[in-house]
């Protein structure tokens, strides 16, 4: 992993492998060709691309990797160019032409799709797994007991909101009887440190059983204290009722809906991975 990106940092893509992605089969141990991909991605540098991540797993530190792929635009690949490959030879007549122009030029083509779902249904939101179920449960059941109460999990929900985007660079709780339907506000930096611009949004918190979701008069609590050139973050760890959802894209307002599943994907994506993971984390944090 690290050879391919320092490689590919350096500009000697043709030393890099092609990458093959494979998902599970429904039967068995099988699995299926899914993708062909490429380290990096156009709209990353060097610094962003491969991160060193260390990790603390029972007493002992260990280093870990986030990397970023691009998926290129490749239907399927031939028998022919595995074995080509199988013989050191790569670069042939039955390599894809999309790869070869990655090599050759760093161009991506990669494989996009247009978004036809503009609003997700509940079973999206909730937990895709057990594991991460049991991890927003934590959360849930940490609140639910807390000496401040709800007002407690909103710094918990800012925290996440900040974790998901190192660009949200402050922000401040509301007093608990006067938030006016923001929970937090605060600032969201576009562009690089000495010419950026600061952009304020809002933040709603709702610390929610699977079995809860949030409605219309919720989200649009959130919605009618948003000003001009604000948008706002509604975080749930749980879900947001369909009549809500389709309010917000349809009318088109600046909303971004973090739910119980987001939850668990941002915790995983900062290393908190188990029940105990998330524990230690809010103990810490949220005594």
């Amino acid at each position: 992993m690290r050879y391919a990106f320092d490689e590919l940092h350096k500009g000697n893509r043709k030393v890099i492998p092609p990458f093959f992605v494979f998902t599970k089969s429904t039967k068995g141990r099988d699995v299926v060709f899914y993708v062909l991909a490429v380290p990096g991605a156009p709209d990353l540098n060097e610094t962003e691309d491969l991160i060193a991540i260390w990790k603390l797993k029972r007493g002992n530190r260990f280093q870990n990797y986030k990397a970023v792929f691009t998926i290129l635009d490749v239907a399927t690949v031939s028998r022919a160019w595995i074995q080509d490959l199988h013989d050191g030879q790569p670069f042939t007549k039955n390599a894809p032409s999309e790869w070869i122009d990655w090599v050759n030029s760093e161009k991506y083509q990669d494989l996009t799709t247009k978004r036809t779902i503009e609003y997700r249904t509940k079973q999206e939101q909730l937990l895709s797994t057990k594991r991460r179920e049991e991890m927003v449960k934590c959360i849930i059941n940490y609140f639910e007991g807390h000496s401040k109460g709800e007002y407690a999990f909103e710094e918990c929900a800012a925290q996440i909101a900040q974790m998901m985007d190192n660009n949200i660079v402050e922000y401040n709780l509301t007093r608990p009887w006067r938030d006016g339907g923001r929970d937090a506000v605060g600032k969201y930096r576009i562009g690089m440190n000495e010419n950026a611009i600061y952009v304020d949004f809002a933040i709603e918190a709702k610390c929610k059983q699977f079995t809860n979701g949030s409605g219309v008069r919720e989200t649009l609590r959130l919605i009618s204290r948003l000003r001009y050139r604000q948008f706002g973050i509604f975080i749930t760890t749980s879900y947001v009722n369909k009549q809500a959802y389709e309010e917000i894209k349809t009318d088109g307002h600046p909303v971004v809906i973090i739910s119980g599943e987001d939850i668990a994907k941002i915790l995983e994506g900062r290393g908190l991975r188990t029940v105990d993971d998330v524990k230690q984390w809010l103990l810490k944090n949220f005594p």
